[in-house]
């Protein structure tokens, strides 16, 4: 049973980044779903693509190396809020990843975005995680 399925998520990325893998599938879920479309429009993974053909589904993310050095894109990816300690962050109190070079993803009220996003909307919410 998993009781963390953002967790679960981030993990199967990192451990698919760290065997150097082109491709990893993971179960879909809205939340799932809308992480990776963060994580493509912030040119974290190559592409992604939702199949619904199952009754859960799933999301193939194509992830994304760098050309000359062969290493990933994504040098770190962290879970910060979780079951048992939820991180919740105003909007005045929004976390800055490597000084802006990062990115945090934030679950708030107008749905899930980068923490950028948050600071212009000026909302705060759930802290999901880091990725730089």
């Amino acid at each position: 049973m998993n009781t963390d399925p953002i967790a679960d998520f981030l993990t199967r990325v990192r451990n698919a980044v760290a065997a150097n893998h082109r491709v990893v599938e993971i179960p879909a879920s809205n939340i799932k779903k809308e992480i990776t479309k963060i994580l493509f429009d912030q040119g974290y993974i190559l592409s992604y693509k939702f199949d619904d053909s199952s009754a859960q589904g799933s999301i193939k993310i194509a992830l994304k190396y760098d050309k000359d050095t062969k290493d990933s894109v994504i040098k770190d990816i962290q879970r910060i809020s979780k079951p048992g300690l939820r991180k919740y962050a105003s909007a005045g109190e929004l976390p800055r990843i490597l000084n802006g070079l990062g990115i945090a993803i934030i679950s708030t009220s107008h749905g899930v975005m980068t923490d950028k996003q948050a600071r212009s909307k000026n909302v705060g919410g759930e802290v999901l995680c880091y990725v730089y």
